[in-house]
């Protein structure tokens, strides 16, 4: 599996697409965070980064389907998967080592917003004026969130040759999965029917976690919520396999 991983990783890296998704993912958040007026940290003149960890998340929907899209569709339609199948490796070690690849990436992408956090505590009256441990719990739902997020685009990815198709599905279902449980539990204000899609709501776990408390059942969530998924890859590839 490890071979796999390295070789996933390695694709990823030599990758154009891979930078380019990160570079507009941290040219976004930056002029969003400090130089656009209606968002501008500057402007808000709070020591915190709410507004960046609101912005996230919509910004993942695409930049994580850009960086998963190939890791099923391309090679496939190059026709190199075959040759992947046929090594002694099992389906959920190719699935798992493409899933933790696009993860690591992920991860990649995250370490530089760590300046942001950096440069806001400098400039809190006083020094260090804001909340470590509401950042750190918006950063851990930053990572599950983007597990999620990856674990829909490798789904997404074994279902097509084109990678155009994968991203625009896995942007879809991403959406659906963050914002529309939260649009449909509106349509049953104050009834049992909204307690049930907010639970479903990818959204509404996040927000949990980014308030600084780890809860059971947000990881148990995430957790679940990936695993669905991969089980849905596997599923697939196991049924194309031959």
């Amino acid at each position: 599996m490890y071979a796999v991983f390295k070789r996933e990783l390695m694709g990823l890296l030599n990758s154009l697409m891979a930078y380019i998704t990160i570079g507009v993912f941290l040219l976004a958040t930056g002029l969003l965070l400090w130089f656009f007026p209606d968002t501008s940290i500057l402007e808000y003149g709070y020591a915190e980064l709410t507004g960046f960890f609101s912005l996230a998340p919509f910004l993942f929907m695409f930049l994580i389907p850009a960086i998963t899209m190939r890791s099923f569709a391309e090679e496939r339609r190059e026709g190199t998967y075959v040759l992947l199948a046929i090594r002694p490796v099992t389906d959920w070690q190719i699935i798992l080592a493409k899933y933790f690849a696009c993860l690591v990436l992920v991860v990649f992408a995250l370490i530089p917003t760590l300046i942001y956090y950096y440069t806001i505590y400098q400039l809190g009256l006083p020094q260090g004026n804001i909340d470590g441990g509401a950042v750190t719990g918006s950063y851990i739902g930053l990572l599950l969130l983007g597990s999620a997020f990856v674990a829909v685009g490798i789904f997404t990815s074994s279902l097509s040759k084109n990678q155009v198709v994968a991203f625009a599905l896995s942007v879809f279902i991403c959406f659906i999965a963050y914002s529309g449980f939260d649009a449909v539990s509106q349509l049953f204000v104050l009834s049992y029917f909204e307690t049930v899609f907010l639970s479903l709501s990818v959204n509404e776990h996040y927000q949990s976690i980014s308030r600084g408390v780890l809860d059971t059942r947000d990881l148990i969530y995430f957790i679940t919520f990936v695993a669905l998924f991969l089980i849905a890859t596997k599923a697939v590839t196991g049924g194309r396999k031959w």
